[in-house]
């Protein structure tokens, strides 16, 4: 692959247009623009000029990721792309990137290649300032508590119950536990704390579920950061702080506007994870999109057993979506690794291995099915890629009954022809009459609503809840909170909670080691097995072939 340009040097030489084009194209009027720079800017909703939410949803998911990689991103913007150049009025919504990973190791979130969302550098780092505000919100919450309980703690908050922690939007194991107050009595009251990443933050989940301004403050009110000496839940209502964490958060609320290279308008708005939180764009950022266009193609992170399946039973069911199209994306590096192939030795002919690795996708295909949609499969083309493997992949995808196209949008673009056929496939997928339905009522209990998750999606026999899980379902029952939807957090590798078990495994339990209420962002969350809320760095992070040219352009950026 010598001479193939990185996607940092096709996104430099891509012709960009002022953002102000895009948006009059896109049909924002000049009252709801706001520009920061000349290539980024939000868009205030309130004052959009447009109708209500009318587009159809196209979901894309994919299969479990390795780290082979699976182009979900990639694929989005592609597909946007030749929706868009077979006449369609399309939009994006994407989820905004972490700086962690983008140090760490998976990379950025803009797609790759000619298909990508730009400035693609501006948007992987800092972009207009909203994960600083989440940041800021969510740590000024908990200055405000310990404030509390140092200036006399009226409200009787027990410190050994605190349930939130701060945040920071970086990888750093070494903030996991910390003991804060330490250094005598100037210095607060002494306690055991710790830091989770911001996309993990609750805040984070809030701000992406809020339908508005005002929702968005209700939400934070709601928000339970610990318990009383008497274990009765203590929220941000109580302490009276909602009306300065909304202030913190009032700029960032608004969708940021960008554009992909063949200038196809994108709303990037919100990034919680999908592994340790529900892994979708903001609901205003959708919301937005839908006003603005006739079909909006929107992303869950991860695999369709983690983001897709948190897509539909928490944000479709807050928001009163339901998608047209579901596209599970997969590709046959991935397919063969998943079938036991070491990366290493993926670019070499394996059938035997894509046989054995298309299990996963088979899971995965049903899954989407069983929310009442039929789901389109996009294989994602690699130069490494035979004949013989596409065409068997494709044969086998039409015994399945499931619609499927090679897209080969990385290395032709959604704005030239390598996302045509996928794209023909989608748009007929969006005619069809729709039938979606959630997986599960909220009438279940917290326990068969974890159950059914863990039966049905991920194929688990059972679940195992310890100890301080099963307090926690009491807790959760006793204080009101049963009716919430769950959010799974696990492993993002495998349908079990064992990140190196491949493939489509049977015969394995889900081990539920604890439950995290979330009653501002309106779901409980699931820890199964050693899922971290606080990621750590690799052995050979990303920031290591990083850099700034004498210019000022950023170098080594994925």
């Amino acid at each position: 692959m010598t001479g193939v340009p990185s996607d940092l040097e096709i996104a430099r030489a891509a012709r960009i247009r002022p953002i102000e084009d895009i948006a009059a194209a896109a049909g924002v009027n000049a009252a709801a623009l706001e520009q920061y720079g000349r290539y980024k800017a939000k868009i205030d909703p309130a004052r959009l000029d447009a109708p209500p939410p009318h587009g159809k949803l196209v979901l894309v998911s994919a299969m479990s990721p390795t780290p082979a990689g699976e182009g979900k991103s990639t694929t989005t913007v592609g597909l946007a792309d030749s929706l868009a150049r077979a006449g369609h009025n399309v939009m994006i919504a994407l989820r905004e990137p972490s700086l962690g990973p983008v140090l760490g190791m998976k990379g950025g979130a803009t797609g790759g290649g000619y298909s990508q969302v730009l400035p693609m550098d501006e948007i992987n780092l800092h972009f207009t300032g909203d994960f600083h505000a989440i940041t800021s919100a969510n740590n000024a919450l908990m200055a405000l508590v310990d404030n509390h309980i140092y200036q006399g703690n009226a409200l009787n908050i027990d410190p050994r119950r605190m349930t939130f922690k701060r945040v920071l939007d970086m990888n750093d194991r070494a903030l996991r536990e910390v003991v804060i107050g330490l250094g005598g009595p100037a210095q607060g009251v002494p306690r055991q704390d710790g830091f989770d990443i911001t996309v993990a933050s609750e805040i984070m989940a809030v701000f992406c579920l809020a339908t508005d301004l005002a929702d968005l403050r209700e939400r934070l009110g709601r928000i339970t950061f610990g318990y009383t000496y008497e274990r009765v839940p203590v929220t941000v209502a109580d302490l009276g702080v909602q009306g300065a964490l909304a202030l913190l958060l009032k700029e960032a609320v608004k969708p940021n506007l960008v554009q992909t290279i063949a200038g196809t308008p994108a709303l990037v708005h919100g990034g919680p994870f999908a592994n340790i939180a529900h892994g979708c764009n903001s609901l205003i950022a959708t919301q937005t999109a839908r006003r603005l266009a006739d079909i909006v193609v929107t992303e869950a992170g991860f695999g369709a057993d983690l983001g897709a399946e948190k897509f539909m039973d928490i944000k479709a069911r807050i928001g009163g979506l339901a998608p047209s199209a579901v596209v599970v994306v997969a590709t046959v590096r991935a397919l063969k690794m998943q079938g036991g192939v070491a990366k290493d030795q993926l670019t070499r002919p394996d059938m035997a291995a894509l046989e054995a690795g298309v299990e996963n996708l088979r899971r995965h295909v049903h899954n989407v099915e069983k929310f009442g949609v039929t789901p389109v499969v996009a294989i994602n083309r690699f130069a490494t890629d035979t004949a013989e493997e596409l065409d068997w992949l494709l044969a086998w995808c039409a015994a399945e009954g499931v619609p499927a196209a090679v897209a080969d949008v990385w290395g032709r673009g959604g704005g030239g022809d390598g996302g045509d056929e996928l794209a023909a496939l989608v748009a007929r997928a969006l005619d069809a009459p729709g039938r979606f339905r959630h997986l599960y009522p909220l009438e279940l209990s917290v326990e068969d609503k974890i159950r059914t998750i863990a039966q049905e999606i991920y194929g688990a026999d059972g679940v195992d809840f310890s100890v301080p899980a099963l307090k926690r379902l009491a807790d959760i029952e006793r204080n009101g909170w049963g009716g919430l939807p769950v959010c799974m957090a696990k492993t993002q590798y495998s349908f079990t909670d064992d990140a190196t078990r491949l493939g489509a495994p049977k015969g394995f339990t889900i081990h539920v080691r604890d439950l995290l209420p979330k009653t501002g962002a309106g779901f409980i969350v699931a820890l199964t097995g050693a899922v971290m809320t606080m990621p750590g760095l690799p052995a050979v992070p990303a920031a290591l072939r990083m850099d700034v040219d004498p210019d000022g352009n950023p170098v080594g950026l994925t």
